[in-house]
């Protein structure tokens, strides 16, 4: 196992972007020390201005900041199985909706609300349920193509909201109304500054876990799976088990964000089941940027923000106006928003301490550089 991680990582630093590695080496040290300092920095700013955001919104914005955190932890799940495993997934909202299904039966029929007992069995469901499914689309005999995978969870999604919306027990059409408030001891949590701090530490904890995930050796072999996904059979891994435990990952997370969702909402309803959402944190996905997390927190936070603002000043044509600009970064900015930023190297992430002997190589180069440039 660990010949075939060693190897692995060596065709990931060869071969991951198409291109050796060989032009990386050349590139001045300073360069390379400037690239990998992007990503924290944009990471830090989008902490910063979470943090401060309920001290400069009004109470009904902090409200909707909150939604909008919950739906980052969404897209976070997403990320995780496309960015970075390559399963076009369209039926992440089941995992999300299940999630808030199952919180809302144990808070209506057995009076369970308790924040220790909630949470992890939303994100036990959101993971037995992507367990499931993925068991069924990914682990066959023979390799799932991506079109095969993404009509299945799509169908998985499809099939869900029809069940919800038939079933007297999950209240049909009208879903499970009134849920009562999330507690801790005798504190109930309600709508305000103390959910939404609640939601964005859930969040930097998942987003931390997240970071150590596909920066670690699951995450080299993850994105040699990515890249070139028959390479990394031919060096013993089994593509489709990697697959499968990446999105059972998840659909946890996403169990986890259909929690709070529930929770802060008040009631659960079909839709959040159903193809709509998850199509909806496709689009979070990609007008952010997929395969960096942070993109997938960015997208959220601006398709939300921007669709609350279009629906406030442009009621009636408000869809239209976000559609087009969708289509447009879309069109002109593929790798999402992101990209404006994150060159391709720092997106794809390093793995391993550098090896000594290239970083000798790689001084003797700039200083052989440096003479060559010298009158």
């Amino acid at each position: 196992m660990l010949k075939s991680m060693g190897a692995a990582k060596q065709i990931v630093r060869v071969n991951v972007g198409g291109e050796a590695d060989v032009p990386a080496l050349e590139r001045a040290p300073t360069e390379r020390a400037i690239g990998r300092k992007v990503l924290p920095i944009v990471e830090g700013v989008v902490l910063v201005a979470a943090l401060v955001a309920p001290l400069l919104l009004q109470d009904y914005l902090t409200v909707f900041a909150t939604r909008v955190v919950i739906l980052a932890l969404f897209a976070l799940s997403f990320d995780l199985v496309w960015g970075y495993a390559g399963i076009m997934s369209f039926g992440q909202a089941l995992f999300f909706g299940s999630a808030g299904y199952g919180v809302a039966l144990l808070a209506r029929d057995l009076d369970i609300t308790n924040i220790f007992l909630v949470l992890p069995a939303g994100t036990i469901i959101g993971l037995t349920f992507a367990l499931l499914l993925g068991g069924f689309l990914l682990l066959g005999r023979h390799p799932s193509s991506v079109i095969f995978v993404s009509l299945g969870t799509l169908t998985g999604s499809y099939a869900a909201d029809r069940l919800a919306r038939g079933w007297y027990y999950l209240g049909g059409q009208n879903g499970i109304p009134s849920i009562a408030p999330m507690t801790v001891g005798s504190y109930e949590f309600s709508e305000g500054p103390a959910f939404y701090y609640l939601v964005l530490g859930i969040l930097v904890v998942v987003y931390l876990l997240c970071r150590f995930l596909v920066r670690s050796q699951f995450g080299l072999a993850l994105a040699g799976l990515r890249e070139n996904e028959q390479r990394i059979a031919f060096f013993g891994y089994k593509a489709q088990h990697l697959k499968a435990i990446i999105f059972a990952i998840g659909g946890a997370v996403a169990g986890l964000a259909g929690s709070l969702y529930a929770f802060h909402e008040g009631f659960v309803w079909p839709n959040m089941v159903g193809v709509v959402v998850s199509t909806q944190v496709v689009l979070y996905v990609l007008f952010g940027g997929s395969g960096t997390l942070i993109g997938a927190v960015i997208g959220a936070v601006i398709v939300e923000g921007v669709s609350f603002w279009l629906s406030d000043n442009y009621r009636d044509i408000w869809p239209i106006i976000l559609g087009l600009l969708l289509l447009l970064v879309i069109l002109f900015r593929p790798l999402g928003l992101i990209s404006f930023v994150l060159g391709e190297r720092e997106r794809v992430g390093s793995f391993g301490a550098r090896p000594k002997k290239t970083e000798k190589q790689t001084e003797k180069h700039s200083l052989k550089e440096k003479r060559n440039a010298a009158p």
